[in-house]
């Protein structure tokens, strides 16, 4: 891998940092996933953000980055983190040369995001993912990837299994849909970028801000299908989240461990 140790010594003047990879050819439909690590972590709680925190002996966004770049079906990736936090998480993403960008967040969800999909080079599907979530698998990244190509707007998605409530501003219930037809959405979230990045203007030419970027396709017009994923794909928000992510991470790598002592024997 080709190294460029100025791009580390982050000059912060600059918008964003070109990380070391080899330059690839041209293929139709390149996948770029937009990786998104700007959150300020306030209901962690703590001065470290989140995706810093330890997960089995690495930082959690380490375990993000590894399937990302290891996956088959994603050609390049984009880095969105806090301008302050970028000498930090520059070096975690040394070792992973898809990383290609790292860029500063802005001070929403969807200007991070947008602040990625700028940085995406020449690919035409964007898969945009939340680097708090740790436990995605390349299976799952690439099924929904696929789906995309199908159906032109996808996500990862599970099915609610409580009951929700919808209440009014005295916590009176108001409403009680039907559980059947609700789904959990996940990241990542596949788009054709030529049609993200429409919507985005039509947003924000109508002063719309979303946390979700499945909503500000449906706000542009856009059909989005759901693509099943599974529950351990879960994001790290809260502490209890980081003992749940713990637990899953250990039972894979003590089910991984068994397998390889299989093969050796």
């Amino acid at each position: 891998m080709n190294t460029c140790a100025g791009l580390f010594s982050i000059q912060m003047e600059y918008q964003k940092t070109r990380l070391p990879a080899q330059e690839r050819m041209n293929q139709m439909e390149r996948v770029c996933a937009v990786i998104v690590a700007a959150g300020s972590s306030t209901r962690m709680g703590g001065s470290v953000p989140k995706q810093l925190l330890k997960l089995c002996g690495e930082p959690l966004l380490v375990h993000t980055l590894r399937t990302f770049d290891q996956s088959g079906c994603v050609d390049e990736a984009v880095l969105v983190c806090r301008q302050e936090d970028i000498p930090m998480i520059g070096k975690l993403a040394k070792p992973f040369p898809k990383i290609r960008w790292i860029v500063p967040g802005g001070s929403t969800r969807q200007e991070s995001v947008a602040a990625g999909v700028r940085a995406a080079g020449d690919c035409e599907i964007i898969a945009i993912h939340d680097g708090a979530r740790p436990l995605v698998t390349q299976q799952e990244i690439a099924a929904v990837i696929a789906d995309c190509k199908k159906w032109r707007a996808s996500s990862l998605a599970v099915p609610v299994v409580d009951t929700i409530k919808e209440v009014d501003a005295e916590e009176f219930v108001t409403f009680t849909p039907n559980r059947s037809l609700l789904r959990a959405v996940q990241t990542p979230q596949v788009f054709f970028r030529e049609e993200y990045e429409q919507a985005m203007e039509k947003a924000r030419a109508a002063g719309k801000d979303f946390t979700d970027d499945c909503q500000l396709m449906e706000f542009s017009g856009r059909r989005v299908h759901l693509c099943m994923g599974r529950r351990s794909n879960l994001k790290v928000t809260t502490p209890e989240d980081l003992l749940y992510a713990r637990a899953i991470l250990e039972e894979r790598q003590r089910l991984q461990k068994e397998e390889n002592n299989r093969k050796d024997g």
